[in-house]
């Protein structure tokens, strides 16, 4: 029994002592984080901020819109008629040059009619020579002379058009460009509109997008333009304003305008989603980090770092806010080139709460050290 009270008292005086010690601990850390002197450079008690210092940076006005790339000339090749193909004269992806054959269609019929036509042709310019002759020895009439030279003219004529048939059942590329990927082979039978494949001029690609009415009077044609495209991250391509539409979308209110862009190595494509950017001028204004900005419904605000009796606090401030360019927001009212503001972490502030600015302390000391 007295062996059991013992170990009863022994505990419970180490549990006592146990209690001291957290006391005690808490006490020490408490004068550690908020018994020091006050002052503006944030030795003060509160939640540790690191800062950051609005300073004037450039921005540009920019209107940033979406186009689709196009070929300078892009056209999809295609049969008039339906037809057997009997050879393929180009390969997927070959640069052509403008009249290059690219199909031969069957043509045994078209092959005749030439045939049939330049055997009239010499039958009536042998006929036209021999009464020549004879017109000019005084053997035949003037008008016999012209009769067999009209009947050249006409054979000759229609040799040109058995020609010109037969010149059809060879499809050529109307323009120099590229061709893409086809599937006809000899033995293909196409039909009117069929294509038979697709060529493109992309040494330049065209680009149109829409702008809003209201940025007409900054555009101009030969305006230089930036575009990038989701394949090639954020490189850009540079080009220029080519055309202007004369008329404005009247559901939109917005006017189409056309940028060409040189594409060497044929980078981009035609139907590839291109973001445009046209640069209407450069201003500088204060800016601050962007993580230093909380919004708020239709406003923003930022914490400026402001000097109180006890030591720095946070003071809350409505700005306006502008541009965003390369992680930096444009500040147009509410802070002054210079002023330090909280530079994250604005959800565990409050107005007024008193803060510690992180690395301020530290700088303070070395500099009293080194002043010793």
């Amino acid at each position: 029994m007295i062996r059991r009270h013992f170990l009863l008292v022994a505990a419970g005086v180490l549990l006592g002592l146990m209690v001291v010690a957290v006391v005690l601990r808490l006490a020490f850390a408490g004068e550690e984080t908020g018994g020091g002197r006050g002052g503006p450079g944030g030795r003060g008690g509160g939640q540790q901020v690191s800062q950051a210092v609005a300073t004037p940076r450039p921005f540009s006005d920019e209107i940033r819109v979406l186009g689709v790339a196009r070929g300078r000339r892009s056209v999809n090749i295609t049969s008039s008629t339906s037809e057997l193909i009997t050879r393929v004269l180009f390969t997927d992806g070959q640069r052509v040059a403008a009249g290059t054959p690219l199909v031969q269609l069957q043509a045994r019929e078209e092959d005749a009619g030439v045939g049939e036509a330049r055997a009239r042709v010499l039958q009536a310019r042998s006929m036209y020579e021999r009464y020549r002759e004879l017109g000019e020895r005084g053997f035949a009439s003037p008008m016999m002379v012209e009769q067999y030279e009209t009947q050249l003219e006409s054979a000759q004529a229609a040799l040109n058009a058995a020609e010109a048939r037969q010149g059809d059942r060879v499809i050529r590329a109307p323009f120099s460009g590229v061709l893409g990927l086809s599937t006809v082979t000899p033995g293909t039978l196409v039909n009117p509109g069929a294509v038979i494949a697709t060529l493109d001029d992309i040494d330049v690609v065209r680009v149109d997008f829409p702008i809003p009415e209201r940025y007409l009077g900054v555009l101009r044609t030969g305006q230089p333009i930036t575009a990038t495209v989701d394949a090639y991250g954020d490189q850009p391509f540079g080009g220029r304003i080519a055309l202007i539409d004369t008329r404005v979308n009247e559901q939109t209110r917005a006017v189409t305008a056309r940028a060409e862009i040189p594409n060497p190595g044929w980078r981009i494509r035609p139907g590839m989603a291109v973001r445009v950017t046209v640069s209407q001028g450069e201003r500088t204004a204060p800016a601050v980090p962007e993580s230093a900005v909380q919004y708020e419904g239709e406003g923003a605000f930022v914490y400026r770092i402001a000097a109180g009796e006890r030591g720095a606090t946070a003071q809350r401030v409505e700005v306006e806010t502008g541009a965003v360019e390369g992680g930096f927001v444009e500040i147009v009212s509410g802070l002054n080139a210079g002023d330090r503001v909280v530079g994250s972490g604005l959800n565990r502030i409050q107005p007024g709460a008193p803060i510690r600015v992180a690395g301020v302390a530290a700088r303070g000391a070395a500099e009293k050290g080194a002043a010793r």
